[in-house]
């Protein structure tokens, strides 16, 4: 016989991690189903560490969501002895024509938010690591910091487990049935029946959502990131922030050397589209893996240019105005959906866990989502015209 929830979440990653543990707290009988075992190293959360900004260049509607992840991120760090987040500060900086750091200094003092907005001779003489083109500005967050990505989805885990949701890894989905008022999913093992659904599959989710008539344009990217032997004096993370560097040319991000790791350094641009399954998941593989990023320092933290000590591959998955997708299924309102979170969307994800938790309890999400609609015209498939 099928066994029956309240809600069954397909993909326990990032944000359906945060969602089973919110539906959780509030009694909900909460199955989660995962392909892998999370946290993991074929995601979008796995490299230990992630960025979060409040004074978010990516535009006003994401600071509201900023502040409410922090809230709940510190809420997290009072369950749990492993370090959910870390103050380092975070530096946004660029040309003066950067629209991404323009946005990020007008709405941290339209939110009043503790921000410093810098020139390159302060910059340079703050952190003698860094050394930026004389026209750059930047804007500085004091309280902004470190997320330590996989320690966060294992106290989620955790801590859903004890409130009594059910986890089942290693079991990749395949088939879902959305019905007028239930859903059906099937794994290889077994078949579960739920009342709410909860679409949160990162990489995958494209093929999941197809398969549920909903083309969107979510496209697959794989990225590199790296940790270099640094000289610690100059980027250990009490004297170092997190950056982002929103340059002419290229778009870089980083953090300061946390426990002896060294800098860590990823491009947040230039990336190639492939499906996640023929992903080439080997660092090196392509030269630019570290050519790329040996450049940046070499221009700008030269001293954090040493010896590679880590390197690996992650997934994006991008929507083309590289704003998330947070919305129900505009023809099965029971089925809630998380997706395209373009590189920039962790940060958020205790509240986006939250937000969907709403979405599938109470219908609606107390935070204005209405930018993350999943029928907005720039995700509908483009017509090609005949001649």
């Amino acid at each position: 016989m099928e066994k029956h929830y309240d809600v069954i979440i397909v993909g326990a990653g990032s944000m359906g991690m945060a969602a089973g543990y919110y539906l959780s707290k509030k009694g909900i009988r909460t199955l989660m189903i995962d392909a892998f075992d999370p946290p993991h190293a074929n995601g979008s959360h796995s490299g230990d560490t992630r960025l979060i900004r409040h004074a978010c260049g990516e535009g006003f509607d994401y600071i509201p969501l900023a502040m409410r992840a922090q809230e709940l991120w510190d809420d997290l760090q009072k369950e749990t002895s492993e370090t959910i987040f870390r103050k380092t500060g975070v530096l946004t900086y660029g040309p003066p024509q950067s629209e991404f750091v323009g946005r990020a200094i007008e709405g941290g003092r339209a939110y009043d938010l503790n921000i410093e907005t810098l020139s390159a001779d302060e910059i340079n003489e703050r952190w003698t690591g860094i050394s930026i083109d004389d026209d750059h500005i930047g804007c500085y967050e004091p309280d902004a910091g470190v997320l330590f990505s996989e320690n966060c989805i294992r106290t989620f885990r955790r801590l859903a487990l004890e409130n009594g949701a059910e986890l089942k890894v290693n079991s990749p989905v395949q088939e879902i049935e959305v019905h007028e008022n239930s859903a059906r999913v099937s794994t290889r093992d077994a078949s579960y029946t739920s009342d709410k659904l909860i679409i949160s599959g990162g990489a995958w989710n494209k093929r999941i959502l197809d398969d549920l008539g909903l083309n969107l344009r979510l496209t697959p990217s794989r990225r590199a990131i790296t940790w270099f032997n640094s000289d610690d004096a100059l980027y250990r993370s009490d004297t170092f922030p997190g950056f982002f560097a929103d340059l002419a040319d290229s778009v870089y991000y980083g953090f300061p050397c946390i426990d002896g790791a060294g800098l860590k350094i990823g491009r947040y641009d230039n990336g190639d589209d492939m499906a996640p399954e023929y992903m080439n998941r080997e660092f090196g593989a392509y030269d630019k893996d570290e050519g790329d990023l040996r450049h940046f320092l070499d221009d700008q933290m030269k001293e954090a240019n040493g010896k590679l000590n880590v390197g690996k591959v992650c997934i994006f998955t991008n929507t083309p105005d590289e704003h998330f997708i947070i919305d129900k299924h505009p023809e099965h309102p029971h089925v809630a959906i998380a997706a395209g979170f373009s590189g920039h969307g962790y940060k958020f994800s205790s509240a986006v866990g939250e937000i969907l938790g709403d979405l599938v309890t109470e219908g609606r999400s107390q935070l204005d989502i209405s930018l993350f609609s999943a029928t907005r015209p720039s995700l509908q498939p483009q017509r090609t015209e005949k001649l």
